[in-house]
């Protein structure tokens, strides 16, 4: 069952707030990877390449989690639950706002060939705490 985003987590997705992606290994070990986030709706987008760990993870496994610390508070914290799926329907157009967003500049730090994919978080479970 998909839950919709309360205000505190769409604000801070919506601000420069980073956040921790947890992932399944191979083996089930958790695997973590700092990033930067956008919201669409109740939706949360991320971005990688394709071939990387954690594509590979979510190709293979879909179960993740993701930590939002707010710098303001940082008792206070949310984890959000969900599904993820993989695109590369706009990967390039995410990489660049979200670049933007973070740093003021375009994305320029790829290889020439790699293939930008779009993780779309679908949230089923929030917990918030602080």
């Amino acid at each position: 069952m998909d839950v919709r985003l309360p205000e505190t987590v769409k604000a801070l997705a919506d601000a420069q707030t980073y956040v921790t992606l947890a992932t399944l290994r191979p083996d089930g070990s958790p695997r973590l990877t700092v990033l930067w986030i956008e919201r669409d709706g109740d939706d949360l987008l991320l971005s990688t390449v394709r071939g990387r760990a954690k594509e590979r993870d979510l190709a293979r496994d879909g179960r993740v989690a993701l930590m939002f610390l707010d710098q303001r508070d940082p008792y206070s914290y949310v984890e959000v639950r969900g599904t993820a799926t993989l695109s590369e329907d706009g990967g390039r157009e995410l990489i660049d706002r979200l670049a933007v967003k973070y740093t003021g500049e375009s994305y320029k730090w790829d290889e020439p060939d790699a293939v930008r994919v779009v993780i779309r978080v679908t949230p089923t479970r929030i917990l918030t705490t602080g």
